[in-house]
C-alpha cells in the first residue's frame, strides 16, 4: 500500500492552554499506489481535510502511525525535516492553487515544482511543456505573466506545476470550486485521464456529489472525525448512509428516484449520465 493509517488520532489545540479538539479518531485506512480514484466526503468539520493533510505529512499524527510508501510517520517524527521526498511523491493541489503563483511567466511557474525537487533546468522545462500541453495551456500563454490570466487559466497553470514533477499520487482539495462548468469539466477530465491511462491514484476532497458519482471508484465518508463509510459510490447512495454523513444525492440519482416514483418504473442506480438515463428509459418503455 502507498498510504496506510494505523490507529491515527489528531488533536488541534483549543482556545485554552490545555484544551484540545479531536479532529481524527482511531483512523485505520489503506490506499493503493495505482488505479484508485478516492473521494473523501463529509460535512464541514467532519475531519476530511485533516485526514488528507496527513497523506503527504502536511499534518503529523498526535498518536498512531501513518506510513507513506516506505516512510513511517509517528508523533516522534514531528521535528524530522526529511519530509521533502514524501511531498515529491504525493502532490497536493490546494483548493485555490492559483494563490501560489508567483513567477514572472507561466512557463517559469510550471517549472518551479520540478526545479524545487532537484530536476535540472532543461529537463524541468521539458516536463513543464509536457504538463502545459496536457492541461491545454497554449504556447502563447507560456510567456505571459500568470497574473494576467483568467481564473480558470490560473488554476490550470497551478495544476500543471504539480503534474510537471510527476508525483505518484495526487491529492486534490475541492479542485473545481470557483470554476465555471466548462473549465471544471475540462479539469476533471484531465484528472480522470491521469487515473485511467496512467493508473495514478487520485484522492479528492469534495462537496460535489455529482463529481463523486461520475469519477470516484471509492468513497471515504467522514463523520465526527471517524471513517463512517468506505466503499463504492453506488453502495453509499443506495443506502441511507449518505444521509448519516449529511451528503446530498447526486442529481442523476435524484432524477432516477423521481422517474421511478412518477412513472412507476424500477430503474437501477447504475446510471451515471443523462445519456445513459435516456437510453434506459427507451429500453423500459418499448
Amino acid at each position: 500500500m502507498a498510504i496506510s493509517f494505523r490507529k491515527v488520532e489528531h488533536n488541534y489545540k483549543g482556545l485554552k492552554k490545555n484544551d484540545f479538539v479531536a479532529a481524527l479518531h482511531n483512523i485505520n485506512l489503506d490506499i493503493a499506489k495505482d488505479d484508485e480514484f478516492v473521494a473523501v466526503v463529509g460535512q464541514t468539520g467532519s475531519g476530511k481535510s485533516t485526514l488528507v493533510s496527513h497523506m503527504n505529512a502536511l499534518l503529523l499524527p498526535t498518536s498512531g502511525e501513518v506510513k507513506i510508501f516506505d516512510y513511517i510517520i509517528t508523533p516522534k517524527k514531528r521535528k524530522n525535516p526529511k519530509l521533502k521526498p514524501i511531498r515529491k511523491r504525493i502532490g497536493f493541489v490546494f483548493q485555490f492553487p492559483e494563490y501560489q503563483l508567483f513567477e514572472e511567466t507561466v512557463l517559469k511557474d510550471i517549472m518551479f515544482g520540478p526545479k524545487n525537487f532537484g530536476i535540472k533546468e532543461e529537463e524541468a522545462k521539458t516536463k513543464a511543456l509536457q504538463a502545459a500541453k496536457l492541461l491545454g495551456i497554449s504556447d502563447e500563454l507560456l510567456t505571459k505573466s500568470p497574473f494576467n490570466l483568467s481564473g480558470g487559466q490560473m488554476r490550470k497553470v497551478a495544476i500543471a506545476g504539480i503534474l510537471a514533477y510527476n508525483p505518484d499520487i495526487l491529492l486534490l482539495d475541492e479542485p473545481t470550486r470557483g470554476l465555471d462548468p466548462k473549465t471544471a469539466s475540462e479539469v476533471m477530465a484531465i484528472f480522470n485521464k491521469i487515473n485511467k491511462e496512467y493508473h495514478k491514484t487520485i484522492i479528492v476532497i469534495t462537496h460535489d456529489m455529482n463529481l463523486v458519482y461520475k469519477y470516484a471508484n471509492r468513497v471515504i465518508g467522514m463523520k465526527d472525525g471517524q471513517i463512517h463509510f468506505d466503499g463504492k459510490p453506488l453502495d453509499l447512495f443506495s443506502s441511507n448512509i449518505y444521509k448519516e454523513c449529511h451528503l446530498a444525492k447526486p442529481d442523476i440519482l435524484a432524477l432516477v428516484d423521481y422517474l421511478n416514483l412518477k412513472m412507476d418504473l424500477n430503474l437501477g442506480y447504475d446510471i451515471y449520465s443523462e445519456e445513459e438515463l435516456l437510453k434506459r428509459l427507451k429500453d423500459v418503455t418499448k
